[in-house]
């Protein structure tokens, strides 16, 4: 299979983080929707990455989809709870969350890169106030615990992880390592994991 992506994409980040975790094997090709040519338009009706091309053609898109996929295929890790609904839950909401702060990110950033007398303020505070609000309470439902969901990793650490690095990466002005020291230590930790390693250096 191969995984249709750009490096600086969270969601296709998020992706990549399960297929790694998981070891599945996989082929990663940096395929920008915006250039000619690309594949990613070919495969998904929609031309949003990530996309994830089975062996036989067939495509699966969204991040979402892809994760809860993938994480069928085997146990080690087991990402999504299957025996536990409410932990299933817990661990869906913990990637609601983080993908909500990706969503809001987007959209801040999206503002800031246009002319300046095009920027809508009321949309960059909004969204901004949005990241602030979902961090926060992160942060508190987090706590000292190492992980998002019981005592192993899961789907809601990738996520989350995957949320924080976008935010270094698009709006390093916003400090939420000062504000929220526990998120600080969580993404210190989950950058010391090989997967996450693999796509940061890339």
């Amino acid at each position: 299979m191969k995984l249709l992506g750009t490096n600086t994409s969270p969601y296709v980040r998020k992706a990549r983080l399960v297929l790694l975790e998981k070891n599945i094997a996989h082929d990663y090709l940096i395929d920008p929707p915006s250039e000619p040519g690309s594949d990613v338009h070919r495969v998904n009706p929609l031309g949003r990455i990530p996309a994830l091309v089975l062996d036989d053609g067939e495509c699966i898109f969204d991040s979402v989809v892809i994760a809860e996929y993938a994480d069928t295929l085997n146990d080690s890790p087991m990402l999504i709870p299957r025996g536990d609904a409410l932990a299933r839950m817990r661990v869906r909401r913990w990637e609601a969350l983080a993908d909500g702060i990706m969503d809001s990110a987007i959209v801040v950033r999206n503002e800031h890169v246009r002319a300046a007398a095009k920027q809508e303020a009321a949309i960059i505070e909004m969204h901004t106030l949005a990241i602030n609000r979902a961090l926060a309470h992160v942060a508190a439902q987090l706590g000292q615990r190492e992980w998002c969901e019981g005592d192993h990793i899961s789907l809601g650490d990738l996520a989350l992880v995957s949320a924080l690095v976008y935010l270094d990466l698009r709006l390093p002005e916003m400090d939420w390592r000062g504000a929220h020291s526990n998120l600080a230590a969580f993404f210190q930790r989950m950058s010391a994991r090989k997967s996450v390693i693999t796509t940061m250096k890339e």
